[in-house]
């Protein structure tokens, strides 16, 4: 599942019922995420926070789907102990959690360690995360060792990047975050800068001589920009 790869569409049983992936994505976009084991105690603190915020991905219009090689009874078991584990949950379960138990989908999807592919007793998912575009292709993957719970507010970061970039020909920088000055993509030509960011851009001098570096502030007043941004 490389960056640009079309996420296959499946059929699932989830604790929110059985789903065909395309039709239960619509044109969202989507945050699919694998746990290592229900009841354990790294997972059980990250579906919290993702359920704490799952406010904050839907308004961006973001779905979240978790995942794991556990059962959906199971799951459904757990989903009390994670409720009991904070008192800011909604009221219902905010995201479906797919019961993936011959690990078919695990396999297929790239959510297995290397070594246990092919070990059913010790092929537990890593802590993979994509990033799903509306057009269903691969916008970002991230995988964690087991050891090393997820950054939520990390999550949102990128979500908010590739949803920026998507609609404005520019790119962010390191530590980003909205609100904060972005670079114009590369390969934007001068003479066009003044029709795309009629606020202006700054050209930082570089010693090369090169004019690679270009900030602007101006996509925070592009009422285009922010359609379909945190609705």
């Amino acid at each position: 599942m490389r960056l640009g790869s079309t996420m296959p569409n499946f059929y699932a049983n989830t604790t929110h019922g059985p789903i065909q992936f395309y039709d239960w994505l619509g044109d969202a976009w989507c945050v699919l995420f694998s746990h290592p084991a229900d009841f354990t105690p790294v997972c059980t603190s990250e579906l919290s926070r993702i359920a704490e915020k799952a406010y904050e991905f839907t308004r961006r219009g973001v779905r979240l789907l978790g995942h794991s090689c556990d059962s959906l009874e199971d799951h459904k078991a757990w989903v009390k102990d994670i409720r009991s584990y904070s008192s800011r949950i909604p009221v219902e379960f905010p995201y479906p959690i797919i019961a993936d138990e011959r690990r078919e989908l695990a396999v297929r999807l790239d959510m297995i360690d290397e070594s246990d592919i092919y070990n059913p007793e010790a092929a537990l998912t890593v802590r993979a995360l994509y990033i799903i575009g509306p057009d269903r292709k691969v916008k970002m993957a991230m995988f964690y060792p087991n050891s090393t719970g997820r950054s939520v507010d990390e999550i949102l970061r990128v979500v908010d990047s590739l949803q920026l970039v998507n609609k404005v020909k520019v790119v962010t920088p390191v530590d980003w975050k909205m609100g904060d000055e972005v670079m114009v993509e590369p390969d934007v030509p001068q003479a066009a800068l003044p029709k795309l960011f009629p606020r202006g851009v700054e050209t930082i001098k570089m010693p090369s001589g090169m004019a690679y570096v270009r900030t602007t502030s101006d996509y925070l007043h592009s009422s285009e920009c922010w359609d379909g941004l945190l609705m």
